[in-house]
């Protein structure tokens, strides 16, 4: 387990600025829940980015101390594992770091329940699928897909048949690619 080099920092962050935008600052600088607290004089730790085994792992400072003593080969996880570097080298997140994603997200969107199903299966969304959409979102940007049950503002300017998110992790991934997650 080891920091990030600078290039792979540039891929993670360009790739969660595009769901979280300005917000990855409030990711970057998160003060963590473990560690000395404060009132003993202590700083609070930090919350830090860790490559292990092409995964990148998003842990506390704390955590990653004390995961020193294992050994690498032993080591299977630290923190939440946010993504990973394919073999060519470019950065995927995953499922695991949805939940971090979630809490942050700038652009947000709401499928019917009707949808739900084919998502997770690892269809595009349509944009007769949706039931709400954040204001401003443009094409391109990165998303995040909540479930609803009856809202109803729909995206205009567009074919029903049209595809209104590209799908790129859901939780059916781990039906999908069990042995590589």
């Amino acid at each position: 387990m080891r920091p990030l080099d600078e290039k792979e920092t540039t891929a993670v962050f360009e790739k969660l600025f595009k769901f979280v935008g300005p917000n990855l600052k409030h990711i970057v600088e998160r003060p963590a829940l473990e560690g000395p607290p404060e009132e003993a004089g202590g700083k609070p730790g930090r919350y830090c980015f860790r490559l292990h085994k092409n995964r990148v792992y998003y842990a506390s400072e704390s955590l990653v101390r004390r995961a020193t003593n294992v050994a690498r080969d032993r080591l299977v996880a630290v923190g939440t594992c946010i993504g990973k570097f394919t073999k060519g080298g470019s950065f995927r997140l995953t499922i695991h770091g949805l939940d971090l994603l979630a809490a942050h997200a700038r652009r947000k969107v709401w499928v019917k329940q009707t949808a739900e199903k084919s998502l997770t299966s690892g269809d595009h969304v349509l944009k007769s699928d949706l039931s709400r959409i954040s204001e401003n979102v443009v094409a391109g940007e990165g998303v995040v897909v909540f479930s609803s049950g009856d809202s109803a503002q729909d995206c205009r300017k567009m074919d029903p048949k049209g595809i209104v998110i590209l799908n790129q992790a859901d939780l059916g991934e781990y039906l999908r690619s069990e042995d590589d997650l």
